[in-house]
């Protein structure tokens, strides 16, 4: 198969979203389909006259490694020569036109908040993963909290918040972005100090914050694949937090799977998580990610409908232990979304 790879674009989550498309890439070469790897902020400069040309490639690229922080998304836009269509590189659309299907690497709002594929969706054009209103519900921390409430998916309290309004909640809380992903701008607050240094870094990303009501408990993901749960994973951090270093550097966590927890809990995460995948319209596959609290109940955090593929990333590892291996999990992606 022709297969675009689209990874990068403007996310704070652009450096593990080009570790997800080179890992992908690879590996879709290895099992014999014709695979490259697009940035889509950036695009392809030069494309052969006969674009099919541009999918004939072999080989391995090298790994790409994600950095301890977050990149300068300022400087990433500065450094784009004029070409392109506003947030599309030059000839992103050709080549996914000619491809026959996108595999959608990108992680973070401009990947995962819908918008990217309600165009593909008008343009016809065929892409891995969660269609617009899934992805779009999903995006946002709010909505999701609130169809997780109607649906009665536990969930820790919470309230959004607007710049410039007046801002308090109870001790200990967390602040996060609304709309971003892999910790970037999360902080804990226990402390009015804390709190009000947390309130300022998550606007620095959003115009719209959400603060929840801190759980303590251990820490678990879930994996759901053409709407079965995987096998859930727990996370421990070796610190006070999982934030972004933690995620992507090696040594910062110690990851459990399948998760040493009764068959009792395992049966109960996985309900929960077939349920957020239904109640926010997700399809092909997706991970969420819970607190389990002192009470024993499950808390759902959030939904992830692009989760990552690194080497650290827990979907593959989930995967992994229902025996499915890192190449046949990004095909069976493919053969899953083909199908929606």
């Amino acid at each position: 198969m022709k297969i675009v790879v689209l990874a990068g674009g403007l996310s704070t989550e652009r450096d593990v979203s080009f570790t997800t498309g080179t890992m992908v890439t690879n590996a879709l070469r290895k099992a014999g389909h014709g695979a490259i790897l697009v940035d889509v902020f950036f695009g392809m400069e030069n494309i052969p006259e006969n674009i099919d040309d541009a999918f004939n490639v072999s080989g391995q690229l090298p790994a790409h490694a994600v950095g301890s922080e977050a990149p300068d998304i300022a400087a990433v836009k500065a450094s784009r020569p004029d070409s392109g269509l506003g947030d599309l590189g030059k000839n992103v659309i050709q080549l996914c036109k000619a491809a026959d299907i996108v595999f959608m690497a990108l992680h973070g709002e401009n990947g995962e908040n819908g918008r990217l594929q309600a165009l593909f969706d008008v343009l016809g054009i065929k892409y891995t993963g969660t269609g617009y209103i899934g992805s779009a519900l999903a995006m946002d921390k709010g909505i999701t909290k609130q169809l997780f409430k109607y649906h009665a998916i536990k969930t820790p309290d919470g309230k959004i918040f607007r710049r410039g309004e007046d801002i308090s909640y109870p001790l200990p809380c967390i602040v996060k972005p609304c709309a971003g992903g892999s910790s970037v701008g999360v902080k804990k607050a226990f402390t009015s100090d804390e709190f009000a240094s947390a309130v300022e870094e998550a606007f620095k990303y959003e115009d719209e914050i959400l603060i929840e009501s801190f759980i303590c408990g251990r820490e678990f993901t879930c994996g759901v694949l053409g709407g079965k749960a995987l096998p859930p994973a727990e996370i421990v951090p070796k610190g006070d937090f999982y934030d972004y270093q933690h995620k992507y550097q090696d040594g910062f966590i110690t990851e459990i799977c399948p998760a040493g927890i009764s068959s009792e809990l395992t049966q109960k995460i996985q309900k929960s998580a077939e349920k957020v995948f239904s109640c926010l319209k997700l399809s092909v596959y997706a991970r969420m990610d819970y607190v389990l609290g002192e009470d024993g109940e499950f808390y759902c955090l959030e939904a992830n409908t692009l989760p990552g593929m690194t080497p650290t990333s827990h979907m593959p590892q989930e995967a992994k232990a229902a025996g499915i291996g890192y190449t046949e999990l990004c095909e069976k992606i493919i053969e899953l979304s083909l199908e929606k």
